[in-house]
């Protein structure tokens, strides 16, 4: 899908690579804990695994391991189900305080016919508010999205150069729907040195037609990459893209969300 919004800001320059991009994941991250320092986690996994992170590379972070450093975990058994929230459960034959849950991070509900899908107060439109009981110890725990990802991935772009001197970008990443399609994808929903999009309009491609409408959101085509090594239950929350070039900018993954009145499902 091209998104036809621009931006002074969009970088109009296509990325390039060598012969081959190379992906491999940093092994021996360990459970992560509120407040814990996820850059000095990560680097230290990478030294015992015998990587050595360069500039240039691009970390894509599951989410998750961003929230739980973040203390984004609520305990259901602490949460009082509004009304609201009662009356979804029992129309979806969900948990009331789960619903509660959710509708807390959220802006609005925007379907609630077989799944809630809702819009979180960051603007992404996704199932749940991105609310979720997997990899999170505790029967009726859940995390949360970070409250700002494009911050936390800025931080922790930050925190790893502190502890290895090379400037490397981060995508903090997580699983979506799409309209049209089914399945879950990875995507891009916080990024720091890489470009969220690609504005190639105006730009002609191989057979020297006008490019018209070809905007490509970079951030989620790397998140979507990084994916394929995570997994579900691998234990591998941590996947370094190495090989892709791209101008080093602070380009945030917010702007990849489709505005309201260009959105067909609002």
């Amino acid at each position: 899908m091209t998104n036809s919004r621009s931006s002074p800001s969009q970088d109009r320059r296509a990325p390039s690579s060598d012969s081959s991009i190379s992906l491999f994941v940093i092994p021996g991250i360990p459970e992560i804990r509120k407040g814990q320092n996820l850059g000095r986690l990560i680097a230290l996994a990478a030294r015992r695994a015998g990587i050595v992170l360069e500039a240039g590379d691009i970390l894509v972070v599951a989410q998750k391991i961003i929230s739980k450093a973040e203390g984004r975990i609520v305990a259901l058994s602490t949460v009082k189900p509004s009304p609201r929230a009662l009356a979804l459960a029992k129309k979806l034959s969900g948990d009331p305080r789960l619903m509660e849950v959710i509708l807390r991070e959220s802006k609005r509900v925007v379907r609630s016919e077989r799944v809630l899908i809702v819009e979180t107060h960051h603007g992404f439109v996704c199932a749940n508010a991105g609310v979720d009981h997997s990899n999170v110890a505790g029967r009726d725990c859940v995390t949360l999205l970070p409250k700002s990802p494009d911050r936390s991935a800025r931080q922790l772009a930050a925190a790893l150069r502190k502890q290895t001197g090379k400037r490397v970008a981060v995508i903090i990443s997580d699983t979506f729907g799409r309209p049209w399609r089914l399945g879950l994808i990875n995507v891009a929903i916080g990024a720091a040195g890489v470009p969220a999009m690609i504005d190639l309009r105006g730009k002609r491609d191989s057979h020297r037609k006008l490019l018209r409408a070809t905007v490509v959101a970079v951030a989620d085509e790397l998140a979507a990459a990084g994916g394929l090594l995570m997994g579900k239950a691998a234990g591998t929350p941590v996947v370094v893209i190495r090989g892709y070039r791209c101008r080093f900018v602070q380009d945030p993954a917010s702007r990849i969300i489709r505005p309201a009145e260009e959105d067909l499902f609002r």
